[in-house]
């Protein structure tokens, strides 16, 4: 959220961390609204929106500390935290065993390119490959390189494999797909604030429906056509479930047409939806996997692009690269994160909390909840309320009362807490979901 600018003292005079509550005039993609925050919180604000480019739309709130599914902040007041990093900290936050292992490599070798070896990164891919059954990782730092990555790849193989015509390759991907937002990703974003004004736009995409498998049938016909691209559950569209069946007959349709099938489990990925994979749930195995956010367990940004040598090993020496991807600290912080979430069995923890919160929140029966979706701690709820701004009202009333949410596409507010959460903190926050529900002056 961009905040104009205008603090305005409710008395007297505040100073950069006092504790005088004042007024802040907000001007939003949603809406625009007198709140009231701390002197403390306002300092953090003005200084943001006076520095900081304009991308996000966070609420009004400044956290300083984090652990487990709780975050504080600058006044030191305690939220549940239900984005968990848009699932990048799905072991918690500030887990004492990625603190210990973050800490103890940051002092011994954080980086030395992939110029040289190092005594980390062969470790850590022999120990990913290994936990998901690839042949090959290609290790990269954030969910789009790991995107870009993985079309690079793919049209790669498409030429040299396939024998696609040079230049002529193409990738299906669906319709309110969220891939990240680099030029070549936000080319098949069917969101209109993802591509207004940014183009020329990369060509080479083929946008169907998302869960239609007669679209992936015709689409996957033509003999140019390298990959298919696809988000098991789509996340920032309000967690979008397709119907059972969909991953295995989009699989089937992809090696009836020699296309590769590309899981982006970015989000979905790492037992968030109450197993290790999403695709999992269908018993499907990609042919290119990427994975992100919870791979350092929130750490520092750490992704991967997994696939069999058939694949990978189209691309050679010097054909690409990444100068932090595979360093000595997010090899050794990954491989603890991993590891992580079998010991403590969090994909199962995950499957039997939200299907607690989802009956929690069913229980309440309220009229603004128009639908309730997800699966494992992924999960949605769409508000039902001619105001189109009442989602973001209420995760400012959610806010209020200490538990942090955001909404997508306006209507729709993502429920996704660390997968450690317990029975007694899950009906905890369906409490303060129903207390906001009631707040909120509709």
């Amino acid at each position: 959220m961009a905040v104009s600018g205008r603090i305005i003292a409710a008395s007297g005079n505040r100073g950069a961390h006092g504790t005088l509550r004042v007024l802040i005039f907000f001007t939003t993609y949603y809406l625009a609204f007198m709140y009231t925050v701390s002197g403390k919180t306002a300092y953090f604000l003005e200084l943001e929106e006076k520095h900081g480019a304009h991308n996000y739309h966070p609420l009004p709130v400044v956290l300083q500390r984090g652990q487990g599914v709780h975050v504080w902040d600058v006044d030191n007041k305690q939220y549940y935290d239900f984005l968990s990093g848009y699932s990048a900290v799905n072991q918690g936050h500030c887990h004492p065993a990625l603190v210990k292992t973050l800490s103890e490599q940051a002092a011994r070798l954080t980086l030395t390119s992939r110029a040289f070896y190092n005594d980390v990164l062969g470790e850590y891919e022999a120990f990913i490959t290994s936990f998901f059954g690839f042949d090959k990782v290609l290790p990269v730092n954030t969910g789009v390189e790991a995107v870009e990555s993985a079309l690079k790849l793919c049209r790669r193989w498409g030429y040299a494999v396939k024998g696609i015509p040079e230049d002529k390759a193409k990738i299906i991907v669906c319709a309110n797909n969220f891939h990240g937002r680099t030029i070549s990703v936000v080319s098949f974003s069917t969101d209109k604030s993802s591509t207004n004004r940014f183009g020329p736009f990369t060509p080479g995409f083929v946008v169907i429906p998302y869960n239609d498998i007669g679209a992936l049938t015709l689409a996957a016909a033509d003999p140019d056509v390298a990959g298919f691209l696809v988000e098991p559950i789509q996340g920032e569209a309000g967690v979008e479930i397709p119907g059972d069946g969909y991953l295995s007959q989009a699989k089937s349709i992809c090696q009836q047409h020699n296309v590769l099938f590309i899981a982006d489990e970015i989000q979905t990925g790492l037992c968030r939806t109450g197993k290790m994979l999403c695709c999992d749930y269908e018993s499907v195995r990609p042919d290119i996997l990427v994975l992100g956010k919870a791979l350092s367990g929130g750490m520092l940004p750490v992704s991967a692009v997994l696939a069999d040598d058939a694949v990978m090993l189209t691309i050679r020496p010097g054909e690409h690269g990444s100068t932090y991807g595979g360093n000595p600290l997010a090899s050794k912080v990954a491989v603890e994160a991993l590891k992580i979430l079998k010991e403590e069995h969090l994909a199962e923890n995950a499957m039997a909390m939200g299907e607690l919160l989802r009956e929690g929140l069913r229980s309440l029966q309220s009229p603004f909840i128009d639908t309730i979706r997800g699966r494992g701690l992924l999960n949605a709820i769409v508000i039902k309320h001619p105001d189109t701004d009442a989602a973001w009202k209420l995760c400012l009333e959610l806010m209020e009362n200490g538990l942090l949410a955001k909404p997508t596409h306006g209507d729709k507010i993502r429920l996704a807490p660390p997968l450690m959460i317990t029975a007694a903190q899950i009906n905890e926050a369906v409490g303060i979901v129903e207390k906001s529900l009631e707040g909120v002056k509709w």
